[in-house]
């Protein structure tokens, strides 16, 4: 009855066009109601508590540094040099879409302003080429999903938080994934795109490749301090976000000189707002985190999927297949913060690493960024590049399947995910 009670008041709230984070405060307040606990006090101080957490602040100061990236010039380099390695190859173009996610997200984070840049920037010359737009326009936005599993990533900061992991393991765990899921994206690619008659753009002199390499090696050198810093403990996930933040800034206003001052306004406005809808919706999935641990509903998920406890990769099959479920409906970032206290009860007594968890379960929650019918890169995407919504979507459609067959892959293969993170710990 408490789960009816929960996922009925949430649904409810959902179909009834209620914002994510207020569909979320009013299923916590209808557990309260239930569980004859409802005080206005405890709803406001839970509230609060949720979004006063450190390791959060990663949260505005990446989104910040990803803003500053776009408009600096650093991810117009980032793709330059990219389209300088492989744009004279046939499909080299799409080559370079993923190349180049796979370097922006180690700049960001932010699958979304990700797939708002290689939009702009690469979709255009796409189509001029020869390609067909639905698929460039899927292409890119299947690229995207990159974004929140290479580090450093906003969707691992939001998971440990909220499953109490450690965040930089994840940032590190997440490195091989990301370049696997790269590389099913390029092969799907090449499969997709063997027949098109194509305008290849001219290879590239040696010279004007070392070019393009010198003027990115700003940007590609913030990844590596990012790494390198966690690693070697200079500063926290928290502290290599604002790093990121103070680098793009400097390297865009100092260094390439093509941020100007007045633009600094618009940025952190933009930042801003962007922050406050996530911060709030942390702040509100804690409330019903905590009403979750309060009516014991982990534990009666955990009682009804007891028989699965004894076989990991059949238990981590029916949570991916649940997690792919609710990402055809939900957001990445809401929907971290609702299963999350749910699942990791369970992941727990099943005994599997909490890392290994956490990056399956963002690699699953970063595609559903991309199935229809809610996908948020699909619709920015399709803003971005003046495309039909149903265009992008059915241009997705291969790149997701091979996305989704990576993931199940690496549910098969634990290695996959656990021996990078064995190099570094």
């Amino acid at each position: 009855m408490t789960v009816f009670i929960f996922l009925g008041s949430l649904l409810g709230a959902m179909a009834l066009g209620i914002p994510i984070a207020y569909a979320l405060l009013a299923s916590g307040v209808a557990l309260m109601w239930h569980l004859d606990l409802f005080d206005a006090q405890i709803l406001a101080q839970n509230l609060i508590n949720g979004a006063d957490s450190f390791p959060l602040l990663a949260v505005p100061f990446f989104m910040l540094a990803g803003e500053i990236m776009n408009v600096g010039g650093l991810s117009q380099r980032i793709v330059n040099f990219a389209l300088a390695l492989v744009g004279h190859v046939k499909g080299g173009l799409g080559y370079v879409v993923i190349l180049a996610a796979c370097l922006l997200s180690a700049l960001s984070g932010s699958a979304v302003a990700d797939a708002a840049a290689l939009t702009a920037l690469l979709l255009p010359m796409m189509i001029k080429a020869g390609h067909d737009k639905r698929v460039s326009g899927g292409l890119i936005a299947a690229s995207g999903v990159i974004g929140p599993i290479i580090p450093p990533s906003i969707g691992f900061v939001i998971f440990g938080v909220a499953a109490n992991v450690s965040i930089s393991k994840l940032f590190i765990a997440g490195i091989v994934p990301g370049i696997m899921i790269g590389l099913a994206l390029a092969l799907t690619w090449w499969w997709v795109g063997r027949k098109e008659a194509l305008v290849l753009p001219q290879r590239k002199t040696r010279a004007e490749i070392l070019m393009a390499a010198r003027e990115s090696l700003w940007a590609l050198m913030l990844p590596v301090f990012i790494l390198v810093g966690l690693r070697m403990g200079v500063f926290t996930p928290t502290e290599a976000a604002v790093v990121a933040a103070v680098y793009a800034l400097f390297v865009s206003t100092v260094v390439y000189r093509e941020l100007k001052l007045q633009a600094l306004v618009r940025i952190f406005v933009t930042a801003a707002r962007t922050t406050a809808v996530v911060m709030f919706l942390v702040a509100s999935a804690m409330v019903s985190a905590w009403l979750i641990t309060v009516a014991n509903l982990p534990t009666q998920v955990v009682d009804l999927l007891r028989p699965l406890l004894d076989n990991q990769t059949l238990l981590l099959i029916a949570i991916m297949l649940l997690v792919m479920l609710v990402g055809t409906a939900m957001d990445m970032t809401p929907t971290i913060l609702i299963l999350t206290p749910v699942l990791m009860p369970l992941i727990k007594a099943a005994g599997i690493d909490p890392v290994y968890f956490g990056v399956l379960f963002i690699i699953n929650n970063s595609i559903g960024l991309v199935t229809p019918p809610v996908g948020t890169i699909l619709n920015v995407v399709a803003g971005v590049g003046r495309m039909k919504m149903d265009e992008v979507t059915r241009g997705v459609l291969p790149f997701m399947v091979a996305q989704f067959a990576m993931l199940f892959v690496m549910v098969l293969f634990p290695q996959t995910v656990l021996v990078p993170l064995r190099w570094f710990y």
